[in-house]
């Protein structure tokens, strides 16, 4: 298990290295632009390349490249561009509001999906319409559209909760309750439609195994089956898709923030873009590979722990 672990942080720390470089590659095409932005409307070609030697991007890209790798292994990301702030502290700041958003979406789409998928392979009927029907709605309504919507009944109609805003769970938790609800429910829709279906269906094929007939026949309660057998079977299958919906929903975030106005990972890797902040977009991909790759290796390792021969395969 250990090399296991090792190999995966090999594997990981590779393809950071590959996705940031590419990045930086893709990034070079707009050293002008970036330089023209600083420099301001008054930017005339001689300005403009004292600005790109002032920043470094005069020197040849796999040397920038080297020296971005080098600083950034020590956890130095460098400054923005455009307002000098340290960039690891900015998104390292930023980066808790999205994840209080996506953790808290991601924990009530378990909880729904685990409970209707369940429900609905074990007792079919109307819970099984419902289910399905919770999860055809959730795969053809875009997370935008749910979230006008919600805003317009719950914030604007009946003033429930807050349209727009956030407030830091230190400074008021009630607060940051109701102003994390709304992006929630509007993020983890699409969340609980996959979820639900992949629960349901392997729940079922699960519950038709000969060793759930064998444990019947010996008297075992058909609660402790479901519970205790059947969904640890059918959680590995689930866990894959979980991990795919948060790396989902962190995307989905960068358009529930603007929605919400949220200060947030996706705003500001949003805003950073417009303005071709080099630092602060080589930051975020950084982050954003280690944090995917170590959501992925904490599911492989949940996986392993509940099926003993996906510790084998590994």
């Amino acid at each position: 298990m250990i090399l296991y672990v090792l190999r995966r942080l090999v594997a990981g720390l590779v393809l950071a290295v590959l996705v940031t470089m590419i990045t930086f590659a893709l990034l070079s095409t707009s050293f002008d632009d970036v330089a023209s932005s600083i420099v301001g409307s008054g930017a005339t070609p001689d300005l403009v390349e004292a600005q790109k030697a002032q920043l470094g991007l005069d020197r040849p890209l796999f040397t920038q490249y080297l020296d971005w790798l080098s600083h950034a292994i020590r956890g130095d990301l460098g400054l923005s561009y455009f307002t000098s702030e340290p960039v690891r502290s900015a998104i390292a700041a930023r980066l808790g509001v999205t994840l209080s958003i996506v953790l808290a979406a991601l924990l009530v789409t378990v909880v729904i999906s685990v409970v209707l998928g369940v429900l609905a392979a074990t007792r079919g009927g109307a819970v099984d319409r419902i289910a399905q029907g919770v999860s055809m709605t959730g795969y053809l309504v875009p997370n935008l559209l749910i979230a006008i919507a919600l805003v317009y009944v719950l914030a604007i109609e009946l003033h429930w909760f807050p349209a727009t805003g956030y407030t830091p769970l230190s400074e008021d938790p009630v607060r940051w309750v109701t102003t994390i609800t709304i992006p929630v429910v509007a993020l983890m829709m699409s969340g609980v439609a996959s979820l639900t279906a992949q629960i349901r269906g392997a729940m079922i094929g699960e519950l038709r195994k000969d060793y759930v007939r064998t444990l019947r026949t010996r008297g075992i309660p058909t609660r402790s089956i479901v519970l205790r057998h059947a969904l640890r079977g059918a959680a590995g299958p689930a866990l894959t898709v979980l991990s795919l919906e948060f790396i989902q929903m962190l995307g989905g975030a960068l358009i529930i923030e603007q929605v919400f106005a949220l200060p947030g990972f996706g705003q500001y890797a949003f805003n950073a873009s417009l303005q071709g902040d080099i630092p602060i977009i080589m930051g975020i991909s950084l982050f954003g590979v280690l944090l995917v790759v170590g959501v992925n290796l904490v599911v492989d390792l949940v996986n392993g722990w509940l099926n003993p021969k996906a510790r084998i395969l590994s």
